[in-house]
C-alpha cells in the first residue's frame, strides 16, 4: 500500500539487530546516510523512529 504521504512496508532484523529503512521512508522523510535517529519505545504503543533534529526541536518546544 502506498499512497503520496503514507505506506506500509515490512523490514526483517538482520543478526545485529539492524533493519534497513525502506527508500520510500528515507526520500518522505528526507533521510540522508549518516543522518542520526532517535529510536523510541513504548511497551505498550511500540516503536517510533524520528529524525534527531526533529525530536530535539519537539523537546526544545517543551
Amino acid at each position: 500500500m502506498e499512497q503520496e504521504d503514507r505506506f506500509i512496508v515490512s523490514v526483517k532484523v538482520g543478526p545485529k539487530g539492524q533493519i534497513t529503512i525502506p527508500k520510500e521512508a528515507r526520500k518522505m522523510f528526507d533521510i540522508k546516510e549518516g543522518e542520526t535517529l532517535m529510536v523510541l519505545g513504548d511497551k505498550n504503543r511500540g516503536l517510533a523512529i524520528v529524525k534527531s533534529d526533529a525530536f530535539y526541536s519537539i523537546m526544545e518546544d517543551k
